[in-house]
């Protein structure tokens, strides 16, 4: 009996344990299973591909909400609300949120799983959000009021930022195993296109809200404002808990013993093309947008909050259509070239405005149509192509980590250029604002020429294999993959036969 039970236990161990593969059978089982889908997995990568879509689209949304409330606040509260508050208290939890959200989640989604972190941004973005519409100082207090919404915006920033890898990561491999040749475009109109539409639709609603509650009432106008930022992310909870893995990140996820100096030796070049370039696109793009109702309040010397508003809506409406022309340039000319264009756009259009800032603004719509262009360009290039290298250049067990840093970094960017930006401003003018992007501009051209991979047409499932020779070469070895598709990766056929026949 003991030797029947000792026999029974070997043959459930060996069901349970992963199987032995060697690195060019992984290869082989990856490539034939990446695009061969059965009607559910099928179903699960349009449902991902749409979610991310919708999810995004509430990232844009609260990353834009704080561009009219700017105004609002200042408004309500002109004694209250210092640049000071506005930076410290209102701009910067949300990017010192999104930092921690990009890097962590970035890990979850590799280590845990994509659905959790997916489910888990969702949730953080909807509990911000219901902080934020409810948010009150105690007794009245208005100071209170705003570290109430500092806290909120910090919870919501930590959903948001780590939407970003969540997303991403999903929507990349999920568009290239149903449609690998479009896989550029359709990935940019599920993340910047959405992301980019947040802007238009975030000033859209404000003027509905306003046009129906009135100035008299802008209490009330920018708490519906925010609670609307509830509704968004609730649409697409209910699929995020039935999606499924993508079948690359099934067969290939690590998520024990991560040899991340081995992944570091690798990637670093990428690493410092996607980190240097986002960081400079953030520096410029973010407080841009956070500012820009302000900019241009400035610029309409009555400061009528309706008519800032119309302004608004326009210059967003002029810079929604660079995403469309990077969705159709980055097969065409291909990733890299059309980031280096749209960073060109910053030197060029940066350059007219500051330099001509003084006479430029006294023409309104010249202003605004040029100030439009050059966010334009923007979206056009690494706001399109940054997000869509970053979930291409790396590998399927780290691309939710290698995404994540390179999105922190460009927060990063996005936080320090938000508490430069005022001060810019008060100490050098306001021109230089628009020359600093310039700079930027050119900055960023010569960082995506050096360091930032052309990844156009290829398969994702190609850069896995590679990466898994890679690590085999390096004397790496391990499990991959998760439930019915996890293997250990050994060294060679030669060792997967000799540990076949020790079993």
């Amino acid at each position: 009996m003991s030797t029947e039970k000792a026999d029974r236990v070997l043959v459930e161990e060996q069901a349970t344990s992963p199987r032995n593969v060697s690195v060019k059978t992984h290869e082989v089982n990856l490539k034939a299973a990446a695009h061969n889908l059965n009607e559910k997995e099928s179903l699960s990568a349009w449902l991902t591909i749409i979610a991310a879509g919708c999810g995004l689209i509430s990232d844009g949304y609260q990353n834009n909400l704080m561009t009219m409330s700017n105004v609002i606040f200042k408004t309500l509260y002109p004694k209250d609300y210092t640049s000071a508050v506005s930076t410290r208290c209102i701009s910067t939890p949300p990017l010192s949120g999104a930092v921690l959200g990009q890097v962590f989640v970035g890990l979850i989604c590799d280590r845990v799983g994509r659905k959790v972190a997916l489910v888990g941004t969702t949730l953080l973005i909807v509990l911000g959000a219901t902080l934020g519409t409810a948010a009150h100082g105690a007794n009245g207090n208005v100071q209170g009021l705003f570290w109430f919404l500092t806290f909120a915006r910090g919870i919501t920033g930590i959903g948001v930022g780590g939407e970003y890898p969540a997303s991403s990561t999903s929507a990349s491999e999920a568009a290239n195993e149903k449609t690998l040749k479009n896989r550029g475009p359709v990935f940019i109109f599920v993340t910047n296109f959405v992301l980019s539409f947040g802007g238009p639709l975030a000033v859209s609603v404000f003027l509905i809200v306003l046009s129906a509650a009135g100035e008299n009432h802008l209490q009330t106008v920018w708490r519906v404002c925010f609670g609307i930022g509830i509704l968004l992310p609730l649409t697409v909870l209910v699929f995020r808990l039935r999606m499924m893995s993508s079948k690359l990140y099934r067969k290939g996820a690590i998520k024990r013993n991560v040899p991340y100096a081995l992944v570091l030796k690798r990637y670093w070049r990428p690493l410092i093309g996607t980190c240097g370039a986002w960081f400079l696109y953030d520096f410029v793009t973010f407080p841009n947008g956070v500012f820009s109702g302000v900019i241009i309040s400035s610029v309409i010397h009555n400061s009528d909050l309706k008519e800032t508003a119309e302004w608004q809506l326009l210059l967003g409406a002029i810079a929604l259509p660079g995403v469309f022309v990077g969705a159709w340039l980055c097969n065409r000319l291909g990733r890299r070239n059309t980031m280096i264009l749209g960073f060109s756009g910053y030197l060029v259009f940066g350059l007219i405005i500051g330099i001509a800032y003084d006479k430029i603004t006294k023409i309104i719509p010249l202003f605004i149509i040029f100030y439009g262009l050059m966010q334009s360009f923007g979206n056009l290039g690494p706001g399109d192509m940054l997000g869509l290298t970053s979930s291409e250049s790396y590998a399927t067990p780290v691309r939710g980590t290698c995404y994540g840093l390179s999105a922190a970094i460009g927060k990063t960017g996005a936080a320090v250029g938000t508490q430069a930006f005022t001060p810019i401003q008060n100490n050098l003018g306001k021109r230089w604002t628009f020359i600093i992007a310039a700079i930027c501009g050119i900055s960023g051209v010569l960082v995506t020429y050096f360091f930032v991979p052309d990844m156009t047409g290829v398969d994702l499932a190609d850069e896995d294999a590679k990466f898994m020779q890679f690590l085999a070469d390096n004397g790496w070895e391990g499990e991959v993959g998760e439930d019915d598709d996890k293997a250990l990766l050994v060294g060679s056929a030669a060792s997967e036969e000799a540990m076949q026949e020790k079993i």
